[in-house]
């Protein structure tokens, strides 16, 4: 186990780029992981970590003290407590974070099969819940627009629980121009000219788009939608959250399907 006690260490200053910079994330292709659920997460479809990093604490937890002794194969630094919450993105540290190179997906999006399209999401929270509830409801293909929040952030990652390592996400995607040539059946939410998502009718694979928390789905991405939903609310409510509302119309996906 090699042992880091300055940020003035090269690596420590690198790891601490990944952790505050998308930029720095998107140049090495790498990002950080915090906590064992993600770290097993991870390790369960990908293998082992490029590093694990301790902190003195944490090395004695008996989660982490059991994981260490389980993989001792495992490129391991250890940190001060101190030198560690600074790469942490919670107020609480785990003890625990983990270097990962970005895995990219297997291929180009396919447009015949499955997918969700996110069209500016820009929150974290929401973009994590999003990509959680895609993999739930069994749509492996994310494609994300140019403009949408990173997903390989740490707010994303700790929101999506391990939900990036199920799924196929496709950033920085045309999304009107892969709705133009898509095969199956593509809906997207809107309030406008829809139809209610309980009376519509679908079938085949489906390109389910959802829009940014205030502006919704963009007109250019909304005209290439075959069909245009709307969630019924009886009750005194403008609008819902952005995954609130995936979560509806997804799952009703599932519900027809079992069906």
């Amino acid at each position: 186990m090699k042992v880091i006690r300055s940020r003035d260490n090269p690596a420590y200053k690198a790891w601490k780029n990944l952790a505050r910079s998308g930029r720095e994330r998107k140049k090495a292709g790498a990002t950080l992981l915090e906590g064992m659920h993600l770290l097993t997460a991870w390790q369960a479809r990908h293998g082992l970590p490029q590093t694990v990093l301790v902190g003195d604490q944490g090395r004695a937890r008996p989660e982490i003290a059991d994981w260490l002794t389980a993989n001792p194969t495992a490129e391991v630094v250890c940190l001060p407590d101190k030198l560690l919450a600074e790469l942490a993105d919670t107020e609480t540290p785990s003890g625990i974070l983990a270097e990962v190179v970005i895995p990219g997906p297997d291929q180009s999006p396919a447009h015949d099969k499955d997918c969700v399209l996110l069209d500016g999401i820009q929150d974290p929270g929401n973009l994590g819940t999003l990509l959680r509830t895609a993999a739930a409801a069994g749509f492996s293909q994310v494609l994300l627009s140019p403009d949408s929040v990173g997903a390989w952030s740490p707010k994303v990652l700790r929101a999506g629980q391990g939900a990036h390592f199920l799924l196929d996400l496709h950033e920085g995607q045309d999304l009107p121009g892969f709705l133009a040539s898509y095969r199956g059946t593509s809906l997207a939410t809107c309030l406008e000219g829809a139809t209610s998502l309980y009376a519509a009718e679908w079938q085949g694979p489906l390109a389910w788009i959802f829009g940014a928390e205030g502006t919704g789905v963009r007109p250019k991405t909304l005209a290439q939608a075959r069909h245009r939903i709307t969630i019924p609310m009886p009750g005194a409510v403008e609008s819902l959250n952005v995954g609130a509302a995936a979560a509806i119309c997804l799952f009703e996906t599932v519900r027809r399907r079992q069906a």
